[in-house]
């Protein structure tokens, strides 16, 4: 083949069929020649024309692999063999010809060439990278070929009219004919690790230089795990099953030796003992006094127990209650008119609905590199998109696909409405081309296949519709037609879905995008408008484009960057019912449970409706006061506020309610009502009072979280709490003398000013008389005893241990993350839109890699350490990026980064001799096919006279190892981002890296901020999400360490899932504070080391096992779940605080005290907790919202079922076999001083005459009775009991001799230095005797009567005989052995 004979309708030139020898060719074009083809020399077989043909052709295939010198070597020796080389005829064989006005040209050709050279050359060009697009030169210049014959059957294609390629077929074969005397095309090719021609790591990992740095993974890292036969577990899950066997075991053991032990122990002591508790026991039968009929109602309290702070709560308590019960009104004006001060606040109140307000702290690492990015970049865009997708018939079959004519054409149609579409803002109508991104500055960078058509419908058929669309998927950077109408690149996979691999034919989804403009910190005219349209745009899509897919059987989901806002604000409304049905039906029961068992004759009077109500209303009051001082200091509340801390308050409020009520009621009804009140709040103050400072301070902690949204939230409740808590024991108490007020006066529930006129013994006996509830009588006579059998309680213990160890193995598979679907409305159209993009995305987030302070000077080794292109380090940024996205798996990188650096050196290369060019005067010439070479009316482009004596900026020796000098560097910057991108020269920067370099002070040779952008692999889940965050900051730390840069990851998701990196940190830290904080309070309320870890040690169990119904339920670990745990650590205090509380100052050995525990405090426990918070949560399982579904119905229900549980089978099972022995007052044993003032009044009493009790007449005027002796009379044991623990008054603990402390009679308490401690020692003494004549009161009598006390005695009699207490006092340990014996 030998010159020019003619050409076709597009231009391309034809060669001449004709077999001419080589001729030499002169010096000019030999040189010319030699610079681009070095292997040829001497004579050639190719014309000046054909040679400059060759040369404009391989012009725009040379910027796309120029960064790697070995392929563009092997590529360009192809080409110029086949063009000019003197032995063409050995190896071309011309096949078929075509006449083109009267000449003949050749349309087809044989090019024989060795299978040596084609792999050489594919092997050389491979892996070579072509920036701008993140993908491979292949992808272009071969179609995305696998192996050289795909290469080169790509390049032989007879290209269409106006496609590029080569104007005649080309038939490539190994070998010729063996009597045709051919030989195959063999030249030499270079390796890409080549020392004199090789490529970077980038573009030739398999380099000798590279291979030995490459540590890439060749697998993900797995969890430990043992294989067992079939079975496989993880280690964790063996080694706590392996802990629980042994643990069971040893308890299982220990236990049966115990109780071998204990049973030997009684069988030993039962025979001294038996006769005297058949005895007492016959004695406790049948009470013979009206008081103690009364006590067997009533829990047995051991005040003496209490702590030193307990002991000042409780006459703190008994005082108050006392004058609160004379001042109702006083107290309830007072205290509520202090929260009504804190309302005032109100006036301020605000919500904060912005996302990064929300969950992004201050001081947020993401948050302040996006400000960076935003500031010294751009902000990233707006995006607005739909997803147009064909319809699957069945599960089993595949999509069709989307690629058809009509759907292309509705594609058409859908854009005229969008491009049709205006929104108003503020009087000015906006469209879409106002706020676009434009990167060229012209045309929108919409991203739709329809740019392969410069979004014209009238280019549809012109361009040859579908094939068209097919064709420019392999050619979609190199070919003028298929360009967008913003004059860049649209790669397939941003414009379409649910393909696989590079089969793009077979996707079955259109993505159209919109790109939006975006404003720093969203703020400004610009944002304002965005939205305004997007709001526009959704309602186009739903009211006119979903009908029209619709018709087509597509199917259509869309979503605008405001979107998810928006819907959240739909969200906060859309369950306002059920939240108000839920505090309904609490009130009702609150209502109900407050009050007796209903008879029909006067429930109008002993219903606690009234006072149910008045409850709630101050539980909403302490409500708006916290968010009223909150909002008074300038704190915005937000949506979880006004949702949760109503109903977690309540919850907590009306536990405090029923206890307060219940214990008011289970006083004796012969008391006076201050009385009652008194010592109510002297039972349960103390308790209430702990529970409330434990939630306060769980709460509190809080605080201490970065996190905005839950940090807000944890101030809010733990004012909220703090304030109800105030309000329960000031203004509640108060409404609840005004109620018993009312009831005893036979006033009408909710109407008071009712009196009713009946007085029947019945009612009387239903107002005034409290028979024990059916729910108490349970506890006592049911549920205790059961609980107290020793095998219940192995079993017990055996499955709480099994359930927190469950927990613990389950709470490994939690994953972090919030996805978006359940946050919104269930009949949102952004769940069909998320649903779509994991099913159809093909591509994830950009990503990129800023670098701040990037050093260019010459002096400096910057340049080589990022760049991948000849002669960049193997270790370079863009290397190991690029290096990276070979496991995508682990890295969740999915391509190489577009480098604009590379792009610019390559740009700056002399061998890219269309892109970088100059003048003669010096100034910038673009290439051939641009203006003012090339003028836009032109049809094709050529060497013209404006250009034509453009050159290129430097030659090889103007550059220093091919690298710019400084002050080459900084002038040709602007340049190359300035240049547009075209055929003739694809490597210009402007639109594709107008952004990604801050010009700002670059002169100084540091340029302070640049980008460099790739892509995240698909991410379909919130863990995707966070791995993804989480291995692009561990790549960037690893590189910014090796190469001493500052280098960081940034996409624009990353503000939002920072939170999850630290997650499971930040909910263990504040969940270990928070139960800390709980354990702190109880040791310091109840001095007791042992009841404060037993507490501890519940909630802890309560929250590990919330942990494993999490992972049972697969409720992810968020800013939701981190404030639920917190919360429940605060609730669990209330099931945990009571029944313990009640346990240590119930008396007699642990199983009995734990029964008294139970049927003092089991009730309230369970009606006024449990079922008072079961019936409210119940309710949200209506709601319309998954998320309270989620993480409120399912959450709060598992929590109240594990901490009834935990709080009414666990601890009370757990107490009675390891609970806190009862506190014996330091010094000598306060139990013989009773018994010794007693055996004074036996000393002191005189001689007493006979009791008379002759005082009726008979009909014969005869006194009937009889003469009783004094000394075995009742009055007897009235006159030595009676003021007998009044005079226990008197005595103190002081130090004896400077020794232990001993009881003391005092004559007066003002005498001593510290007159409070005295006083309170004297109670709990006073106290101790009163409890201790209850317990024996009925065998003391009976023993003073018979005479069997006797001086000497009474302590042998009273604290032994009778209650024991000395045994337990003076054999503290061995009582301890058979408690446990028993227990077992």
């Amino acid at each position: 083949m030998y010159d020019i004979c003619g050409a076709r309708s597009d231009g391309k030139v034809l060669n001449c069929p004709f077999n001419t020898p080589a001729v030499k060719p002169d010096d000019l074009l030999s040189s010319k020649i030699q610079s681009l083809c070095p292997t040829i020399t001497g004579n050639v077989c190719c014309t000046e024309t054909q040679f400059d043909t060759l040369r404009s052709q391989v012009q725009q295939a040379i910027p796309f692999i120029v960064g790697c010198p070995a392929c563009l070597r092997n590529f360009l020796n192809l080409f110029c063999e086949l063009t000019c080389s003197p032995d063409q005829s050995l190896f071309i064989n011309v096949t078929s010809t075509t006449k083109v006005k009267n000449n003949s040209t050749v349309d087809g050709i044989q090019y024989y060439i060795t299978d040596d050279f084609g792999a050489g050359m594919y092997e050389s060009c491979k892996n070579v990278k072509f920036g701008s697009s993140n993908s491979r030169a292949l992808d272009f210049l071969g179609a995305g070929a696998k192996n050289f014959k795909e290469w080169f059957a790509f390049i032989g294609q007879k290209a269409g009219v106006n496609v590029p390629g080569s104007p005649y077929g080309i038939a490539f074969l190994p070998t010729p004919p063996a009597s045709s005397g051919m030989r195959p095309m063999n030249v030499s090719t270079y390796s890409c690790g080549d020392e004199s021609l090789g490529c970077s790591c980038g573009d030739c990992p398999s380099a000798a230089t590279c291979s030995s740095k490459a540590e890439v993974p060749t697998q993900k890292k797995h969890s430990c795990a043992i294989k067992i036969g079939s079975l496989e577990a993880k280690c964790v899950d063996f080694i706590l099953a392996i802990l629980y066997i042994v643990l069971v075991s040893l308890f299982l053991g220990g236990g049966l030796l115990h109780r071998v032990r204990g049973k030997k122990k009684t069988s030993q002591m039962r025979p001294s003992s038996e006769a005297g508790g058949e005895r007492n026991s016959a004695n406790l039968q049948k009470p013979d006094t009206i008081h103690a009929q009364m006590l067997q109602n009533t829990p047995q309290r051991n005040w003496g127990q209490l702590s030193t702070v307990q002991g000042h709560l409780a006459n703190f308590y008994r005082k108050y209650g006392i004058w609160v019960a004379r001042h109702p009104t006083l107290v309830l004006c007072l205290s509520v008119s202090v929260v009504l001060l804190l309302c005032v606040g109100l006036i301020r109140f605000k919500v904060e609905t912005r996302p990064d307000k929300l969950w992004v702290g201050s001081g947020s690492r993401a948050a302040e590199e996006k400000q960076f990015f935003d500031t010294h970049l751009a902000p990233f865009y707006r995006i607005e998109q739909l997803i147009i997708a064909t319809v699957q018939k069945s599960s089993h079959e595949k999509a069709p696909e989307i690629l058809t004519d009509d759907n292309i054409k509705l594609l058409f149609d859908i854009q005229k409405k969008v491009d049709g579409l205006r929104a108003n803002h503020s009087g000015s109508m906006v469209s879409l081309t106002d706020i676009c991104m434009k990167p060229l500055g012209e045309d929108c960078a919409t991203q739709s296949v329809l740019q392969y058509f410069k979004m014209k419908p009238e280019n549809y058929d012109d361009f040859g519709g579908v094939d068209h669309v097919k064709y420019c998927f392999e050619h979609f950077t190199s070919t003028d037609s298929c360009l967008s109408a913003f004059k860049g690149p649209l790669d397939p996979t941003t414009a379409l879905g649910g393909f696989s691999g590079n089969s793009f034919s077979e996707a079955s989804a259109f993505l159209v995008t919109y790109p939006v403009d975006n404003a720093v910190d969203n703020k400004g005219n610009k944002t304002e408008k965005a939205v305004a349209w997007e709001k526009a745009f959704i309602q186009l899509a739903k009211d006119e484009l979903l009908p029209m897919v619709k018709a087509k059987n597509l199917t259509l989901s869309f979503s605008s960057e405001s979107s998810i806002e928006e819907e959240l604000k739909r969200e906060s409304t859309a369950d306002v019912i059920t939240i108000a049905i839920s505090y309904l039906v609490m009130f009702a029961y609150i209502s109900l449970t407050l009050g007796d068992s209903p008879r029909l004759n006067s429930f109008y009077i002993t219903s606690k409706v009234l006072l149910g109500l008045s409850g709630v209303l101050l539980v909403m009051l302490s409500v708006l006061g916290s968010v009223g001082f909150f909002s008074a200091v300038g704190m915005k509340s937000t949506l979880i506020i006004m949702e949760v801390i109503p109903f977690l308050v309540l919850a907590v409020g009306v536990d405090n309610m029923c206890i307060l009520v219940h214990a008011v009621k289970r006083q004796e009804q012969e008391l006076p009502l201050e009385r009652r009140i008194s010592n109510a709040l002297m039972e349960v103050g103390p308790s209430i009072t702990l529970a409330s400072l434990a939630e306060i301070l769980a709460f509190a902690v809080g605080a201490f979280i970065k996190m905005p949204a839950v940090r807000v939230f944890s101030m809010f409740a733990a004012l909220a709490v703090l304030l109800d808590f105030l309000l329960q024991i000031t203004a509640f108490v108060a409404l609840i003398v005004f109620d018993f007020q009312r009831t005893e006066d036979k006033r009408v529930d909710c109407f008071p000013c009712i009196k009713t006129s009946k007085s029947s013994n019945s009612a009387d006996k239903g107002v005034g008389q409290r028979k024990a509830g059916l729910l108490t009588r349970y506890m006592k006579e049911v549920h205790a005893p059961v609980l107290s059998h020793w095998a219940v309680k192995i079993l017990v213990i055996a499955f709480f241990f099994g359930l927190a160890m469950a927990g613990i193995a389950l709470s490994t598979r939690i994953e972090p993350g919030l996805e978006q679907q359940i946050v919104l409305p269930q009949d949102s159209y952004l769940q069909g839109y998320f649903n779509n993009i994991s099913t159809y995305l093909r591509i994830g987030p950009p990503l990129y890699f800023v670098l701040k302070n990037y050093n260019y000077s010459s002096e400096s080794r910057q340049t080589n350490q990022l760049c991948s292109i000849n002669k960049c380090d193997s270790n370079s940024l863009l290397n190991e990026i690029a290096r990276a996205s070979l496991t995508p798996e682990l890295s969740y990188i999915a391509k190489p980064a577009a480098s604009w650096l590379d792009d610019f050196l390559v740009w700056l290369s002399p061998e890219a001799f269309g892109c970088c060019r100059k003048f003669t005067n010096g100034t910038f010439c673009p290439p051939d096919d641009q203006p003012p070479c090339c003028s836009p009316d032109q049809g094709s482009c050529g060497l013209s006279e404006v250009c034509k004596d453009c050159t290129t900026c430097f030659r090889h020796a103007d550059l220093s190892s091919d690298r710019p000098s400084t002050t080459q560097f900084k002038e040709k910057l602007p340049w190359f981002l300035n240049a547009l991108p075209s055929a003739d020269c694809a490597k210009g920067g402007h639109g594709a890296y107008s952004s990604s370099v801050d010009l700002q002070g670059y002169e100084n040779g540091i340029i302070q901020a640049s980008s460099f952008r790739t892509y995240h692999t698909p991410l379909n889940k919130q863990a995707d999400f966070v791995n993804s965050m989480r291995a692009a900051q561990e790549f960037s730390a690893k590189v910014s360490r090796s190469l001493k840069m500052e280098i960081y990851p940034y996409s624009v998701f990353y503000m939002f899932f920072e939170q999850y990196l630290d997650i499971w940190k930040t909910a263990l830290i504040n969940l270990s504070i928070a139960i800390a904080a709980v354990f702190v309070v109880c040791l310091i309320i109840t001095c007791s080391f042992w009841s404060s870890a037993i507490i501890l040690l519940v909630i802890a169990m309560i929250i590990i096992d919330l942990l494993g119904v999490m992972a049972v339920f697969h409720i992810q670990l968020n800013a939701l779940s981190v404030v639920n745990l917190i919360m429940s650590v605060g609730i669990a205090v209330e099931f945990c605080v009571h029944i313990t509380h009640a346990f240590s100052i119930s008396a007699g050995d642990r199983n009995h005290r734990m029964k008294e525990a139970l049927g003092g405090m089991g009730a309230s426990v369970f009606s006024g907790i449990t079922l008072t918070k079961l019936v409210g949560v119940i309710v949200l399982g209506f709601s319309r919202s998954e998320v309270f579904v989620v993480y409120y119905f399912k959450m709060y229900l598992a929590l109240v079922l594990l901490g009834f549980l935990h709080g009414l089978v666990f601890l009370p099972v757990f107490l009675s076999m390891f609970g806190p022995s009862p506190r014996h007052v330091e010094g000598e044993r306060q139990d013989h001083r009773p018994s010794e003032e007693l055996e004074l009044q036996l000393l002191k009493e005189k001689p007493r005459n006979h009791l008379d009790m002759r005082n009726r007449l008979n009909s014969k005027g005869q006194r009937e009775g009889k003469v009783i002796d004094y000394r075995i009379s009742d009055l007897r044991v009235v006159d030595l009991l009676d003021g007998l623990c009044d005079r226990m008054q008197d005595y103190t603990l002081q130090k004896v001799e400077s020794k232990n402390r001993q009881w003391v009679k005092v004559g007066n308490f003002d005498n001593l230095t510290n007159k409070q401690e005295a006083k309170a020692h004297a109670n709990d003494i006073s106290t101790y005797c009163g409890r201790l004549l209850e317990e024996t009161e009925d065998e003391l009598g009976e023993v003073i009567k018979n005479g069997s006390l006797k001086a000497g005695e009474v302590s042998k009699v009273l604290c032994q005989t009778l209650s024991n207490h000395c045994s337990q006092s003076s054999e503290t340990d061995s009582e301890d052995e058979d408690d446990d014996a028993d227990e077992l």
